[in-house]
């Protein structure tokens, strides 16, 4: 009978990413954006027809898609080989070559805030004359006036919500991934939207409620983020929703029915929900997917959906109001079924201070079992790994390695005080969390120092350079993926409008010298004694080139084994599937090569 081989690491790479989609105000078009043919771009699909269509070619990632209301054109934001420096653009209501609509120099920055009914005014961001806090601006498409509403201080300000009438406006100012403040301005005069915007707590998600409320999103005086609601009449706020032990994470307004769906976290997979504003009602709708990355309503009331599970590649689905699901993408894995992939096992560890560390576990199936196990330190570091989908992951594991994913401390999804705990302690408390989960893999009889592979990227690239120099005796060889290798340099190198951050994420390299070099992967070249690999972005703008190429000079002068891999045209990722495929399947080659 005719025997086909085990799948190659580029049918696995063939599923696609969609990071982004919006719905026609008429519910007749789908965009969304997507590395389909190989490079971003924006498809599209004539709903109810589910063939895809290439709607707008830009060979670039977009970080927004809004349609106007009247049909007229579509708005889209798009970036350059990654470096995130993203630009508004218009596209006609057909599709077509995208027009410069809002752009400047290369260095520049323009982020989408809010279009309004008419579609004649477009509020938005821009770190033009203010890169360090940003600066709103309102464009009048009609006339090509355009205006500065606010200038942001102290920290980055976003422009959060605009109300119909345009009189008033929601701001955020971020400080730290755990402290942003909410106001609004009301013909001029500012109120923020929590009684003390001095206390530690984050706001987002502001939405205009008729003319007399914004509700929001906020940890005010909590561990989780609930909804509140702020009165525009009485300027008070009151907490209107908590959810026990979840996070609210996104808002969505029905206005039509005058309900929210509402998408929480909790640890490693998120919920959807329904709330009534008459009734007062809490529903809970049973989602398609582990984990929900947007959602959008309609007119109609019918609601969209992008997100993915560990076994289920991005997919959009649509929820109508007899409360059924319909797929819409047919994103899989090529020539794979989700049984032939791996779910991973949610466990549970202590640490080294009895806190416990809730983990993934992902086993290679016996058939394919090779006996190594891959540690995956996340990025973020203030993110988590969660029962979402990875080609890398599933990949691998067909290829016999299994996998462990430990959320240490200052991960998200286990409440707002254990996200803080990473702030000022990069190196040291998430350090020994993941100590402790390589003890406990051994422990466990799971995988021991010469079956285990350190792989990380960003955050986790750090602490896979860290750990690789701290630890080395517990590897069998490491993965960097563009990691920060040094804490006085990386602080110095971000992107401007992270620079008013640093402080409460990081610190200071001149005050906190000593744990700037205690926690830097630099200082402890002696202990990279493993064989490395190193991937880097040369436009990545977060942890720019130059990390890894002091790390990587560095070793190679001590005649360390390293094997260094640029690509020149991506960013803080691979957008580029070709660029996928070549960085796997270099990964892949060079843990087959250490075993």
């Amino acid at each position: 009978m005719i025997e086909f081989p085990k799948p190659t690491v580029e049918q696995f790479f063939r599923s696609y990413v969609i990071s982004n989609f919006t719905v026609s105000p008429d519910e007749d078009k789908l965009l969304f954006s997507s590395n389909l043919n190989g490079k971003m771009n924006v498809w599209a699909m004539n709903l109810p027809e589910t063939f895809p269509y290439l709607f707008a070619h830009q060979d670039e990632s977009s970080n927004f898609l809004k349609f106007d209301p009247k049909g007229r054109y579509v708005l889209a934001g798009f970036d350059r080989d990654g470096d995130e420096n993203y630009q508004i653009y218009s596209v006609a209501p057909e599709g077509g070559l995208p027009q410069e609509l809002i752009t400047g120099e290369s260095n520049e920055k323009y982020f989408y805030a809010h279009l309004t009914e008419d579609g004649k005014r477009l509020y938005y961001m821009t770190s033009k004359d203010n890169p360090n806090f940003l600066n709103a601006r309102v464009r009048d498409l009609e006339s090509g006036q355009d205006k500065l509403v606010n200038e942001g201080e102290q920290g980055p300000t976003y422009l959060a919500a605009v109300s119909e009438d345009e009189q008033s406006l929601v701001f955020t100012q971020t400080f730290a991934n755990t402290y942003s403040v909410a106001f609004v301005t009301i013909n001029g005069e500012k109120h923020y939207l929590t009684p003390d915007p001095k206390q530690v707590h984050v706001c987002g998600g502001a939405t205009f409620v008729g003319e007399e409320a914004i509700y929001f999103v906020t940890d005010f005086d909590s561990n989780y983020r609930y909804v509140a609601k702020f009165d525009l009449n009485t300027k008070s706020f009151k907490k209107v929703l908590e959810i026990e032990n979840e996070s609210v994470g996104d808002l969505k307004y029905d206005k039509d029915r005058q309900q929210f769906f509402i998408v929480t976290e909790k640890g490693v997979t998120d919920k959807l929900y329904r709330y009534d504003l008459v009734n007062g009602t809490l529903e809970s709708i049973e989602a398609p997917v582990d984990v929900i990355e947007k959602v959008q309503v309609a007119k109609s009331g019918n609601v969209y959906v992008l997100g993915r599970s560990a076994v289920i590649p991005h997919n959009i689905f649509k929820y109508n109001e007899a409360n059924v699901w319909k797929q819409l993408t047919a994103n899989r894995v090529l020539g794979v079924s989700p049984d032939d992939m791996v779910d991973p096992e949610v466990v549970s560890y202590q640490s080294y201070d009895g806190m416990e560390i809730e983990s993934l576990l992902f086993r290679a199936k016996p058939e394919n079992d090779n006996g190594y196990t891959i540690f995956w330190p996340h990025g973020g570091p203030q993110s988590a790994e969660r029962k979402f989908f990875r080609a890398m992951f599933q990949c691998f594991l067909n290829r016999g390695y299994s996998i462990f994913c430990p959320n240490f401390r200052g991960s998200s999804g286990y409440g707002s005080e254990y996200v803080k705990l990473v702030e000022q302690d990069w190196g040291e408390g998430p350090r020994l969390d993941c100590v402790h989960g390589v003890q406990w893999l051994f422990d466990q009889g799971i995988s021991n120092p010469e079956k285990l592979f350190l792989v990380g990227g960003s955050y986790g690239g750090y602490m896979a350079l860290l750990l690789h120099g701290r630890h080395a005796e517990y590897f069998k060889a490491v993965v960097d993926i563009f990691g920060v290798s040094n804490l006085f340099t990386f602080v110095n190198s971000v992107p401007d409008h992270w620079k008013p951050i640093m402080e409460r994420w990081l610190g200071d390299p001149e005050r906190d010298k000593e744990r700037f070099e205690k926690d830097s992967p630099v200082t402890y070249l002696d202990g990279m004694e493993k064989p490395m690999l190193v991937i880097q972005g040369a436009k990545d703008p977060r942890v720019v080139k130059e990390e890894s190429d002091q790390i990587v000079e560095k070793l190679r002068n001590q005649g360390r084994d390293v094997d260094y891999l640029v690509l020149d045209d991506e960013g803080h990722g691979f957008s580029k599937k070709e660029n996928e495929i070549k960085v796997y399947q270099t990964m892949l080659d060079f843990l087959e090569k250490h075993q």
